[in-house]
């Protein structure tokens, strides 16, 4: 006697009767060891002397049905195989992120997100925004840590106390992202182990903060799936979270509790993959990321022939990378069907490589109950018209062009409705079959504003992009002084040459990166310029606690954002010892403020190279190759210590004579914007080196290098390595 079947089996691990199953004519023999985030494509592909110029001889559709069924089996067994169990996908308050079809992370540096000289969130101008240009979000990765992380102390969980308002402040922002029906995921990582050691252990930190902001879920950056722990967590505080993996899922069986995920370099040939494994869990959601994509429509034929979501990412790390007019357009009208038709699209039965009747045309379908859609994508360069597919027919099922907006009338072939439509070059198409009386569906007012959209055509929209231009903020003259003020040094006129980089991480040599300055037409990562320099005069040594001590007393001044301020001094007053060394936790306003105080000025980048680098070219202030004596010895510890003395180190002085230029503190100089972000140029880096990840803020000791820091506010934008030096102009 055999038991009744387990209810909680889900339907695609439940064998099947394959008795009456025709044998294959296509093998593919799927193995259980197949892995990667893309399974093979069917189709053969010609080998040598065919490969690079014969691709036009592959007919996936000839062993599409063989390759289905295989991948059934393979599925089935490959469930069993990792213990699959998908209760988290039954579970209500998780089943939002199988309509998280538009994710976008965003930099809390997005000057659309934060107003800095309102200061306070700007929600609804981020999000008024990103719906004017691609339709909106559905969900946003709200990322506060990296490329600043590393430049102090401060880990990944300090630096989201340290933003405006601390967490009740981002707690605000969390709740107006869900008054607009966003959710929104906080990141972890697991690189962060050269900072101050936290508390408590990473799963247990990243789940109170959750909780404490009302976020809904937790982004894994450069996790290869989130760990359990983390989910646990969550649970244990009676906060369910969404976790949503950067990086591949290796441990298979992490796709039970990871119930999204991102992808990422989906292979672009002629037959578009299929995602692994949204075809071994049809409601699992990826969202498919191309940070540094240009033309976007690979990425998005990828997203819409598997019926996934897209990470709308174009704030990457301070540089913009916008949607070209055309691939914004194409995310709206995916979003907008992907809305509309939600449950179809975690449907069990999800079918890839439907048959189709042209040549480079691709069609997933998903059925449900009295409707099936069918998501098309033409792989060819060429506009392709006229019958473009056929399907089984029934009594009263009436066809829509998704796409279009348009009923469509069948050629009705027996039991089969043969439908055509336009596709345009490399474009697409989407197709509704349905049985029930489309007014009771909400169809009419779809079709109508699908119509309108398509009043458009894609190809007469742009698809040529190009970097966001940036622009100097002005720095007023201070009252020229014929002779260098009491502590500072006279640099005399000359010829310079200006030569520098920045040292992001990332962004290759990719027009863009790091700044503009105002002889270039756009933003790039290495400069170099001829610049007959004025004479000026500049501080001998960095700005000092006891020296910004005098203007406070002086001056009364006080920051309308006091977080982090002066956080080393106690009762008012720098601790003992430290009136010698360089002044810290200043933001880039609160140096101004001083330097105005004190009649003078912050230096333009150039000024601070040209008095630390002279005439000749060289690496370091004292010459070209590296003093240990000419800098304070490294902390390679995890918390701060104190900086040196600023006159400690005379072996480290320029040609001209100025001292503590490199290695002890960082300092402001410049200020950069652009529509989206502002970046502050700091020169000379800093004793602290954090150890354990090469993802930390990087140093830049060499007079050819320089560091960008993304600004967002005061109080996160102090730093304990930071401090400033000031400038006089000369008569």
């Amino acid at each position: 006697m055999t038991s009744p079947p387990d209810s909680t089996v889900p339907r695609h691990m439940t064998p099947e009767d394959d008795a009456g199953r025709a044998p294959p004519r296509v093998e593919y023999k799927f193995s259980h060891v197949t892995t990667g985030r893309y399974l093979p494509t069917p189709g053969k592909a010609p080998g040598w002397p065919f490969a690079d110029i014969g691709l036009w001889m592959i007919d996936a559709g000839a062993s599409a049905d063989d390759w289905i069924a295989e991948l059934v089996d393979w599925r089935r067994e490959h469930l069993v195989r990792i213990g699959y169990d998908d209760a988290n996908y039954r579970r209500p308050e998780l089943q939002w992120a199988q309509r998280n079809f538009v994710h976008a992370q965003m930099m809390v540096e997005d000057r659309y997100f934060y107003d800095a000289d309102a200061g306070r969130y700007t929600v609804d101008r981020y999000l008024d925004d990103l719906e004017a240009r691609f339709g909106g979000v559905d969900s946003v990765l709200v990322w506060f840590v990296y490329p600043n992380i590393g430049i102090d102390d401060r880990n990944k969980t300090d630096l989201a106390h340290d933003l405006p308002g601390g967490l009740e402040g981002l707690r605000g922002a969390v709740a107006d992202f869900h008054r607009r029906g966003v959710r929104v995921f906080l990141p972890t990582m697991p690189w962060d182990h050269g900072t101050r050691p936290p508390e408590r252990s990473d799963w247990d930190a990243v789940a109170a903060l959750a909780k404490a902001v009302g976020a809904d879920g937790v982004n894994g950056d450069t996790y290869n799936g989130v760990p359990r722990a983390f989910f646990d967590a969550g649970e244990a505080l009676g906060h369910p979270l969404v976790l949503q993996p950067e990086s591949t899922i290796s441990a298979e069986e992490a796709l039970i509790w990871n119930v999204q995920s991102w992808g990422k370099k989906a292979p672009d040939g002629p037959v578009p993959p299929v995602a692994k494994f949204k075809w071994l869990e049809p409601r699992h959601m990826i969202n498919y990321e191309n940070r540094w994509g240009r033309d976007r429509t690979h990425d998005l034929q990828y997203v819409f022939f598997n019926g996934i979501g897209y990470n709308a990412w174009e704030n990457v790390w301070g540089i913009w990378n916008q949607f070209t007019a055309r691939d914004a357009e194409i995310l709206r009208r995916i979003a907008a069907i992907y809305r509309q038709f939600a449950p179809l699209l975690v449907s069990m039965d999800w079918r890839p490589y439907a048959p189709t009747l042209q040549s480079g045309v691709f069609a997933s379908r998903f059925p449900g109950a009295g409707s099936v859609l069918w998501t098309i994508v033409n792989r060819h360069e060429s506009a392709l018209d006229g019958e473009q597919i056929t399907v089984t027919h029934a009594e009263g099922r009436r066809y829509y062009d998704l796409w279009n907006g348009v009923e469509l009338s069948p050629r009705i072939d027996g039991a089969r409705a043969v439908l055509a439509f336009a596709l345009e070059p490399r474009g697409f198409g989407a197709l509704l079959a349905l049985d029930a009386d489309p007014a009771s569906t909400g169809l009419d007012a779809f079709l109508a504003a699908a119509r309108e959209r398509a009043a458009t055509s894609l190809q007469s929209l742009s698809d040529r992009w190009r970097s966001l231009p940036q622009r100097l903020v002005e720095i007023a003259p201070t009252a020229a002084a014929p002779a260098a003020p009491e502590g500072m040094v006279t640099i005399p006129a000359g010829d310079f040459d200006f030569a520098v980089g920045g040292i992001e991480i990332e962004g290759n040599h990719w027009d863009g990166v790091d700044v503009q300055y105002p002889w270039e037409d756009s933003a790039r990562r290495n400069h170099r310029r001829r610049m007959r320099m004025r004479a000026f005069h500049i501080d001998r040594h960095p700005v000092t606690n006891a020296q910004f001590q005098a203007f406070l007393a002086d001056s009364g001044w006080r920051p309308s954002d006091p977080h982090n301020f002066l956080r080393h001094w106690q009762n008012g007053a720098p601790p003992a010892g430290w009136d010698g060394k360089p002044v810290t936790w200043v933001a880039l306003e609160d140096a101004r403020a001083y330097a105005q105080w004190a009649g003078k000025r912050l230096p333009r980048e150039w000024e601070w190279q040209y008095a630390a680098q002279g005439g000749d070219g060289r690496r370091y202030p004292w010459g070209d190759e590296w003093r240990e004596d000419a800098v304070p010895h490294p902390n390679r510890g995890r918390t701060l210590g104190a900086p040196d003395d600023v006159d400690a180190h005379p072996a480290g002085a320029s040609p001209f004579g100025v001292l503590d230029l490199v290695g002890n503190v960082w300092q402001w100089t410049d200020e950069y914007r652009d529509e989206h972000t502002r970046a502050a140029i700091l020169r000379g880096g800093s004793g602290y080196r954090p150890r354990a990840s090469h993802w930390y803020f990087p140093q830049a000791y060499r007079l050819d290098q320089h560091g960008k820091y993304l600004l967002m506010a005061p109080s996160k934008d102090r730093s304990g390595c930071v401090g400033f030096r000031c400038v006089v102009d000369a008569s």
